[in-house]
């Protein structure tokens, strides 16, 4: 960048945020951050123009463009925040730099354009990477923990879990299933695995193979599995499209396929004889006093 025109933004770096704050603020009646508090909005404002300027004095720009970018995402914002920003920031130091010019011929007007692009191109470049390697990198988190809440394998008591499926079942999500389902089996010494489908909202061809697959699967390492919450819609599709779940027990509810499960694993549901009187036996005595 010109020595010269360095020194004269430095120098009037005053005048230059004053305009560059004005015209952002402008902005913000009409776009994505018109729900966002005038106070975050100005103070974001203020340290997003302090990256910009600490790029130019190169003091620490790096840090400054990680955390901020770091900040918008976390924050919400999107990457036009940014891209605007900067593109504002440049047509309103160049019409600066021009208004200070006594004469302004073809040579000085290219000279600023170089010389603006040849500081606010890179810090694009360098702020754009950092929030999509951030935003990238957020994702990829809330994906693993995603896949790790998408199929869960519960353990309730010794020898029977149970598979909660909530939501939409395709082929991904029906690989990573299969995957916890036989590996939580074998972990927890399972002889029963509830496969509860109460939340899923449709269960077609795809789903009914993969579903019957992964009972399969189970049966084959030495488990039974139960198929529990069948609704009368999704049991009526079942037989329509001619799945064949003869194989394993099935159930329309999970209270009921839990009392299954107890069957297979020689236990049962017993009731216990109440401890002294009732609140009615209490009542009825009072009654005959």
């Amino acid at each position: 960048m010109d020595e010269k025109l360095k020194e004269l933004i430095i120098k009037n770096s005053d005048s230059i945020v004053d305009s560059w704050m004005d015209e952002i603020g402008r902005m913000k009646s009409g776009n994505y951050t018109a729900s966002i508090s005038d106070e975050l909005y100005v103070n974001t404002n203020r340290e997003f123009v302090n990256v910009i300027f600490a790029s130019i004095q190169n003091e620490g720009s790096s840090k400054l463009v990680e955390e901020f970018s770091e900040k918008i995402i976390n924050l919400g914002w999107p990457l036009s925040y940014i891209t605007d920003g900067l593109q504002v920031f440049r047509r309103v130091t160049i019409e600066f730099l021009l208004k200070q010019a006594d004469q302004v011929d073809s040579n000085h007007f290219q000279n600023v354009l170089t010389s603006v692009d040849e500081w606010v191109e890179p810090l694009i470049r360098q702020l754009v990477n950092e929030y999509t390697g951030n935003w990238e990198n957020m994702l990829s988190l809330q994906r693993v923990a995603l896949q790790e809440l998408s199929a869960p394998l519960i353990p309730v008591m010794e020898g029977i879990t149970i598979m909660p499926l909530i939501g939409t079942i395709d082929t991904d999500r029906a690989k990573l299933i299969m995957e916890n389902l036989l590996e939580g089996t074998i972990k927890h010494n399972s002889e029963v695995v509830l496969i509860d489908i109460t939340g899923v909202p449709v269960v077609d061809t795809m789903v009914a193979h993969h579903i019957i697959q992964a009972a399969e699967a189970v049966r084959l390492i030495g488990s039974t599995c139960i198929l529990v919450g069948i609704r009368p819609e999704i049991a009526q599709t079942i037989v329509n499209i001619g799945i064949d779940l003869s194989k394993f027990p099935t159930r329309s509810t999970l209270q009921k396929g839990f009392t299954k499960a107890l069957e297979i694993t020689d236990r049962e549901v017993v009731e216990m004889p109440a401890k002294g009187k009732g609140i009615e036996d209490i009542m009825r005595s009072l009654k005959e006093e």
